[in-house]
């Protein structure tokens, strides 16, 4: 597999990327889920949206495309890391995977929903964090909701940033959690948000879905 390209990727990626076996990064939330525990949070949240399709963006191994798949969600997984890509499509070679940056993506069709897991928006180079957000935008149906969830902290995006962002690509805010679980956010270093595409933004509205 190739490399993806270096100007997409920044050095927060590069070094958590070099650090990981893929192999133990599933097992990880197999343990979770063997503990008790629900390793299932961001597919939980997204159910509560009701989508027909959703866009897993930055969708890795494909843990919560598969698990949306499951549950019965039309879902396409994009990811700019080939490797993790294949190993998403060697466990679910049913579902669509599409190796492209978010930034440059157009898949030639709308989504209800957009999901950003696992710090997508930070580890995307600096440069283009507004154009993934407008390309995610750019994908949703009008009524489409974004829901991005990724660390604070120095040097990363901020919750202003973001926002600034996804106002500039035509999304109101809707909600703000703390967690996946849905708690409400009072500060702390890390926040999901909602971002909804409103209904009366009929801009490429006119895609297959």
């Amino acid at each position: 597999m190739p490399d993806p390209p270096a100007d997409r990727l920044p050095p927060d990626w590069d070094t958590w990327r070099r650090q990981v076996d893929l192999a133990r990064y599933d097992e990880r939330w197999q343990q979770l889920a063997a503990a008790g525990e629900n390793p299932h949070g961001e597919a939980d949240l997204v159910e509560r949206f009701g989508p027909r399709t959703v866009l897993d963006g930055g969708c890795g191994t494909g843990r919560v495309a598969i698990e949306l798949a499951r549950r019965g969600i039309e879902v396409v997984g994009v990811d700019l890391d080939p490797d993790m890509l294949e190993h998403a499509r060697t466990k679910a070679p049913e579902l669509a995977w599409v190796c492209s940056s978010l930034a440059d993506l157009d898949l030639g069709r709308s989504v209800d929903l957009v999901v950003l897991a696992g710090n997508v928006v930070p580890f995307a180079a600096p440069d283009v964090r507004a154009a993934v957000v407008e390309a995610c935008a750019r994908h949703l149906v009008p009524g489409g909701h974004l829901v991005a969830g990724f660390s604070l902290r120095p040097g990363w995006p901020s919750l202003t940033d973001y926002d600034g962002w996804a106002a500039a690509a035509g999304l109101v805010a809707t909600a703000r959690f703390a967690t996946w679980d849905g708690d409400e956010h009072l500060g702390g270093d890390y926040a999901v948000s909602v971002h909804r595409r409103p209904e009366a933004d009929f801009g490429g509205a006119g895609r297959a879905r």
